[in-house]
């Protein structure tokens, strides 16, 4: 007897479904083994163990640990991205609110975590011997810098500062950056909630027409920044 279309059709869908799902459960274990182990030590075998399944499981889904890394480093790339772009889009049209929303999701839990600073950092310790990885984070690096610098440009020109909007995009860049490597240090003066009140003088300190800081009431268009 033939089997119905209509039963095809969710079957399919459950197999797609339950491929996902394993791959997702094999480039968490493989974030959670970077963070433990660091890069080289991290081996095909140390991801199934840590996802529960069998090394074969591994083997079908990646065929080699390079390819694990590359979807591992792929997957924490556009959860990155569609971060920063989500707190973008919620902050509106207004340059300054997206700015400020741009800084404080470089600090939000989600992404500024201990396990996932830590893998951050095993990939940023290869990227320079390894061009896939570089391409992979230079287009997405890319996107990001370039809305700094637009968001730099309009700002400079609201509060007519006199800085260079490309070279300041750099530095509120390299500024997050360096914090985000202070973090991955696990230095006790620095936590994610000191990290983002440092990041935030900095906005203060650069666009004071555009953030304040304190107890002072805000003045025309100045927003108050935690």
């Amino acid at each position: 007897m033939n089997t119905p279309l209509k039963d095809v059709a969710p079957e399919k869908r459950g197999r797609k479904q339950s491929k996902e799902v394993r791959r997702l459960q094999l480039i968490e274990a493989t974030i959670d083994s970077l963070a433990r182990r660091g890069y080289a030590e991290t081996t095909m075998a140390d991801v199934a163990d840590g996802a529960g399944l069998s090394r074969g499981i591994v083997n079908f889904h990646f065929e080699s640990k390079e390819k694990l890394l590359v979807a591992t480093l792929q997957h924490m790339y556009d959860e990155y991205s569609a971060h920063w772009r989500s707190a973008c889009n919620r902050a509106g049209d207004d340059p300054a609110r997206q700015m400020a929303a741009l800084v404080a999701a470089d600090f939000d839990r989600a992404v500024c975590n201990r396990r996932k600073l830590a893998a951050w950092c095993a990939f940023w310790g290869e990227a320079k011997s390894r061009p896939t990885y570089q391409a992979l984070c230079g287009a997405r690096d890319a996107a990001y810098q370039n809305l700094f610098v637009e968001l730099c440009r309009a700002l400079k020109e609201d509060g007519a500062y006199g800085f260079d909007a490309q070279a300041m995009a750099l530095a509120l860049s390299a500024m997050l950056e360096g914090l985000w490597l202070r973090l991955m240090m696990g230095t006790e003066d620095v936590t994610r909630e000191s990290a983002l009140v440092a990041a935030n003088e900095f906005l203060a300190a650069v666009f004071p027409r555009h953030y304040v800081r304190g107890a002072g009431v805000p003045e025309g268009k100045a927003i108050r920044i935690a």
